[in-house]
């Protein structure tokens, strides 16, 4: 059980330099569902946590917020470092809070979760134009993905994924981390083609608190791995994911999908197959949120 505090904190939008968007929100700083691949852990530094990371949570209430309709027109990604709809939202209700205070102010809104709770606010979400929410699934293995994350399992995902799309909301499959030889890309595009407008794809990413703790992982649940592990995460070595962006591109042709290498600044119509997209911002995402109110 997560260490809840309540916080109260100036405001909740911030200024970010995120490739797909402006501005970022955080109802939450920290997240239960305890991933143990989390950028976000790099958290920790600006909030005086002892915890571990997923072992806390602080539920953060803001002055409202002055003139909503100065975001009009602009992008504003809700979840950049927690997850918006974790199980503390069910009580708490911070990022209901925060769309209620929005609805009507024209900004183009973008979720990412890796929760069903985020159906209670379907309707509430509808009235944002051309909002995105986006389901982060790197695995259709129940069993791997409960070793990673505390998060819904694969199944409610998906579910919550096709009633968005049938509604009529743009959806993104979210397939990252990749982990090497565990993540079958091609099975999960194959499974959510037909209800998301986007695929993400992103390469797990090593460093920090959790390298350590995700590579004894892997030593000990997928020991026939950690020879490739060590070359990509210890020797720096990125032939594997040349190879598998050569790979995957063939497949998209193969799926007639579309595929793009970096490049969120497109649009397609609603009903178009999706774009698969290679897009790796890492560092990027890091940098933003080191300076996000916490």
């Amino acid at each position: 059980m997560a260490i809840v505090k309540e916080k109260q904190v100036n405001g909740v939008i911030t200024k970010c330099d995120l490739p797909a968007c402006e501005y970022s929100a955080n109802p939450y700083t920290g997240c239960e569902h305890a991933c143990k691949y989390c950028y976000a852990c790099f958290m920790k530094r600006f909030t005086g946590h002892e915890e571990k990371w997923g072992d806390f949570v602080d539920v953060k209430f803001w002055q409202p917020i002055k003139k909503p309709a100065k975001y009009a027109g602009k992008e504003l990604f809700i979840g950049s470092v927690t997850d918006p709809y974790q199980p503390i939202e069910e009580k708490y209700g911070r990022t209901r809070a925060l769309l209620e205070e929005l609805q009507g102010s024209g900004v183009k809104l973008s979720i990412s979760t890796k929760s069903d709770l985020i159906l209670r606010d379907l309707d509430l979400i509808k009235t944002f134009p051309n909002a995105r929410v986006s389901w982060s699934i790197n695995t259709l293995n129940e069993k791997f993905r409960s070793d990673m994350d505390n998060g819904a399992s694969i199944i409610r995902r998906l579910a919550a994924m096709k009633t968005f799309h049938d509604a009529g909301v743009h959806t993104t499959c979210f397939i990252s981390p990749i982990f090497p030889e565990i993540t079958d890309v091609k099975a999960i595009v194959k499974q959510v083609k037909t209800h998301c407008n986007l695929i993400w794809l992103e390469n797990l990413n090593l460093r920090g608190a959790f390298k350590s703790a995700v590579m004894d992982y892997i030593e000990t649940n997928y020991s026939a791995l950690l020879p490739l592990y060590a070359d990509v995460y210890r020797k720096g070595n990125d032939t594997y994911w040349q190879f598998l962006d050569e790979e995957l591109q063939m497949f998209a042709k193969e799926q007639n999908l579309e595929y793009k290498i970096n490049d969120d600044k497109f649009t397609r119509p609603f009903n178009s197959p999706p774009v698969m997209v290679n897009f790796f911002y890492h560092s990027k995402i890091k940098k933003s949120a080191a300076k996000s109110k916490i």
